[in-house]
């Protein structure tokens, strides 16, 4: 059962990093697509690392507490590369902003956003891997 929920976060982030892929080359007609689609990566990413490391369930609510219990939990498995989590915790400050703020964010910090996440996620296919995630 876990592996199918695992599988069912990892799709959702690697298909959300697939769209902003595509449209991180036109950042003037789709800043904001890309950069919310790069976090709601690392979001799903985050999901899937969560449910695979024994978390009961993650919820949509909040995301604010998910690179806490993300880091909880990897210290859980003495997983000591923890850096991931805290480019996630910078994703997430960034989410409301790019989403809901009236002032527009420039194009050097939706790059940033953009590099971010693809970082985010190249440490979080690595970190399933290496934790041998069931589903992974």
């Amino acid at each position: 059962m876990i592996a199918v929920e695992v599988q069912h976060f990892l799709g959702r982030a690697r298909d959300f990093l697939k769209g902003m892929d595509f449209l991180k080359d036109d950042l003037t007609g789709f800043r904001f697509s890309s950069a919310l689609l790069g976090i709601h990566g690392a979001i799903s990413y985050c999901d899937a690392l969560r449910i695979g490391l024994g978390s009961a369930s993650v919820s949509s609510d909040d995301h604010g507490s998910a690179a806490k219990d993300l880091r909880s939990l990897l210290a859980s498995k003495k997983f000591e590369e923890s850096r991931g989590a805290d480019r996630l915790e910078r994703l997430l400050s960034k989410k409301s902003r790019i989403a809901y703020a009236r002032d527009a964010a420039g194009e050097v910090e939706i790059k940033q956003i953009v590099q971010q996440a693809e970082r985010f996620a190249a440490w979080a296919e690595s970190a399933g891997k290496a934790l041998k995630i069931e589903g992974w």
